[in-house]
């Protein structure tokens, strides 16, 4: 038996390029791809089919599921949790060619970033829209569409994604009491610093 915490497994379907750094205890799944100068952290778990980018790094004790892709220029705090088949874009003006007809090569295109702050989740089939930050402790609902900055603790929903309440930590919605927001399953109080329902 492998000791989970420090020893690090590699599927053999997997790849993980040359300049490729993984964490202790952090495990690799099924034909998923880590491209060059990718850092994923200790005790992650990176799912069947999962695609992080050249330059992409993930924090530690993150869950990267099945199909997930992280796009350069991803940037993932620790404790997040991206689900299945979300995505993490970096082009704000997709074209396959030039306007003069030619396929677009790296020099055609300026790459953007998305940031996804500690604890954040991203929902099943949710995309994250380059140059989105996801704040602390924030939920993105499945299958929606972020094209702007969501806030610590904020819930969105749809596409576009809209504000639909605030979570705790725990992942439950919070309720407003007083000046701070509290959690009705765990008892956390939350300062959210004048958020308004």
């Amino acid at each position: 038996m492998r000791d989970a915490v420090t020893e690090t497994f590699i599927h053999p379907t997997a790849i993980v390029d040359d300049g490729a750094t993984i964490g202790a205890g952090s495990s690799i799944w099924h034909h998923a791809h880590v491209r060059a100068g990718a850092r994923v952290g200790d005790r992650c778990m990176i799912g069947n089919g999962v695609y992080v980018g050249a330059g992409v790094t993930v924090g530690s004790r993150c869950k990267i599921q099945n199909r997930a892709m992280l796009f350069e220029g991803s940037r993932i705090a620790d404790g997040v949790f991206i689900g299945p088949r979300a995505t993490l874009a970096n082009d704000r003006f997709p074209r396959a060619v030039t306007p003069e007809g030619e396929l677009k090569g790296a020099e055609d295109w300026t790459q953007g970033t998305v940031q996804v702050d500690e604890g954040a989740s991203i929902g099943a089939g949710a995309v994250v829209i380059s140059d989105a930050r996801v704040g602390r402790w924030a939920m993105v609902g499945a299958g929606s569409v972020v094209t702007r900055d969501v806030r610590p603790h904020e819930l969105v929903v749809g596409n576009p994604a809209r504000h639909a309440g605030y979570v705790c930590m725990c992942g439950r919605r919070l309720a407003p009491v007083g000046d701070a927001w509290r959690c009705s399953v765990c008892g956390r109080t939350v300062d959210l610093e004048g958020a308004s329902s």
